[in-house]
């Protein structure tokens, strides 16, 4: 498989046909990258303007993201969301929420986003009162599927998920580790599943966008 899945200059075409982001969160980017480690977990302009664009055309007010990283994925929905909207984000990495935080802070959007530290799996256990209209996966690979099956009932009817890099560099092709294979069976769950429909969309790294029926 190589290294990109779209050509760099068709993927270039789109970022530059895209609506830019904030000036605050094209910030953020630039902050993650001198920062960082690994600054590529950062959804970048298309998945990000991508979700603000789902949020606002759902009229979504509830969001679980899954995997915040330094919250440009969050910054992007909380901008779509009205203002009793919520985000909640499950994070592990205490330096990333830290920083995160420091640019939530300065957003007019940040008061709609609430991050709880700790395994997504065991915050998930602690939110079963409450109810979804989106949830948006953007974390550890090889616990895909089993955030899928704790979220479904969480999710209102009708209600959406965005999974991101479902083709996971390619690697569903040809699945090698535990990763490649959660992945793998992930994506022909919901492909079978009759209580989800889907439309798996080849943008970036994949994204399989999903309805709960």
């Amino acid at each position: 498989m190589k290294d990109f899945l779209v050509h760099p200059a068709i993927d270039q075409y789109c970022f530059d046909q895209t609506t830019p982001e904030p000036p605050l969160l094209q910030e953020l980017i630039d902050t993650t990258n001198e920062q960082m480690g690994y600054p590529v977990k950062l959804s970048g302009r298309i998945i990000g303007r991508l979700l603000k664009l789902i949020t606002q055309l759902s009229q979504t007010k509830t969001v679980l993201e899954i995997g915040m990283f330094t919250g440009y994925s969050a910054l992007s929905i909380a901008e779509a969301l009205p203002e009793d909207g919520r985000v909640i984000c499950c994070e592990t990495n205490p330096r990333a929420i830290e920083f995160a935080q420091s640019f939530f802070d300065r957003s007019p959007h940040g008061h709609k986003i609430e991050v709880r530290f700790g395994k997504a799996l065991d915050t998930i256990n602690t939110l079963q009162d409450k109810q979804f209209d989106m949830v948006f996966v953007d974390a550890d690979k090889k616990n895909y599927f089993n955030y899928l099956k704790a979220t479904v009932p969480l999710v209102r009817s009708g209600g959406l998920f965005v999974i991101d890099n479902a083709l996971w560099q390619g690697n569903v092709l040809n699945p090698n580790d535990e990763r490649d294979q959660a992945i793998v069976e992930l994506n022909q769950h919901i492909a079978t599943n009759p209580q989800l429909e889907n439309v798996f969309l080849s943008v970036r790294d994949g994204v399989n966008l999903v309805r709960k029926k």
